[in-house]
């Protein structure tokens, strides 16, 4: 089913799990998803999502979801019961720091959803077409979900989302159960196609690999040379780099951009790096540089550095309110 966005996407993913059991007479509904998830910004969507910043100002949040503990099987065993239709994951959570679900836990969750009759939701809004080095995340655990859900990279910045399912949980979805006005739309799937054309006709998943294997071995030796980054994960082009606590992910993300690189400040201390999967090799090096650069400099100076900012900031937040004030009293 083609739609929009990912938020669609699990939407869609989400009625697919309650309707294959409704259509069946099973008076199976909860769906269980992991802490730190997140699934979209829509009240189902926010719901399934393990973060309570992000549902607490809708509240109250829609029933039918339990949140566990993400890599922890047991937790996952306990939480399951008579009315569960389906565990809903993400096998790398990137809004929480770029955390890969380990190879042991997926495998158990799948042997548990086949030993209870649950189905398993893989959302790979983010992780999917190609973003790990394989077209599917999945493809990574050797596992195969029961329903799987794509957006983002799918249609090449055209707004395009698409929840996918075996043939026998789409006995969920009987005619007029779910729609969309603009899902599939002609634009967004001559968008889609040009993408998997891309893919085949130019080998893009070796490139990502390619790619994926210098930076991993280029952030190890700064992790060698700069203590001050404690941890770097991810797959493919998906990439978190965690730094010591006190070293701000926000600093670094505008020093970054200063430099012309583009990254994402997850958390505290922690940016995630998703470049697009035509990176070179040349360009990669270019981030390395960077961020070799600018933790040379914050080796020297971290906290003048992070006293300069916050003094800066303070400083241009004044001048913002000052400047509203004048118009106001204009």
């Amino acid at each position: 089913f083609f739609s929009n966005s990912g938020a669609e996407a699990n939407e869609a993913a989400i009625k697919l799990a309650r309707g294959y059991f409704y259509y069946k007479g099973e008076p199976r509904y909860e769906i269980i998803t992991a802490k730190m998830s997140f699934h979209g910004r829509t009240l189902a969507t926010i719901a399934a999502t393990g973060q309570e910043k992000f549902r607490k100002p809708f509240a109250p949040d829609m029933p039918g979801f339990k949140y566990v503990e993400f890599n922890d099987l047991y937790e996952l065993e306990q939480a399951v019961s008579g009315k569960t239709a389906a565990v809903m994951l993400e096998l790398i959570q990137g809004e929480s720091g770029v955390h890969p679900a380990s190879q042991e836990y997926i495998k158990g969750v799948r042997k548990l959803c086949n030993e209870m009759g649950i189905l398993l939701i893989v959302d790979e809004v983010q992780t999917g077409v190609g973003r790990t080095g394989r077209m599917f995340c999945y493809e990574n655990y050797g596992i195969t979900p029961d329903i799987m859900t794509l957006a983002k990279g799918l249609g090449g910045g055209v707004p395009i989302g698409a929840t996918l399912c075996t043939n026998k949980v789409a006995t969920g979805m009987k005619i007029g159960d779910h729609g969309s006005t603009f899902g599939g739309n002609p634009l967004a799937m001559t968008a889609g196609n040009v993408v998997m054309d891309q893919f085949m006709d130019k080998d893009l998943l070796s490139k990502v690999n390619n790619s994926s294997a210098y930076l991993f071995e280029e952030l190890g030796k700064l992790m060698k040379d700069y203590p001050s980054i404690v941890q770097v994960r991810g797959m493919g082009l998906l990439i978190g780099i965690e730094f010591q606590t006190g070293i701000s992910a926000k600093i670094l993300k505008e020093k970054l951009l200063g430099e012309g690189i583009l990254v994402s400040a997850i958390g505290s201390s922690t940016i995630r790096i998703a470049p697009p999967l035509i990176i070179t090799k040349t360009e990669a090096k270019i981030f390395i540089d960077k961020l070799k650069k600018i933790l040379k400099e914050q080796k020297k100076r971290p906290l003048q550095e992070v006293a300069a900012y916050a003094s800066s900031a303070k400083k241009e937040t004044e001048k913002k309110e000052d400047h509203i004030e004048k118009e106001l009293e204009e």
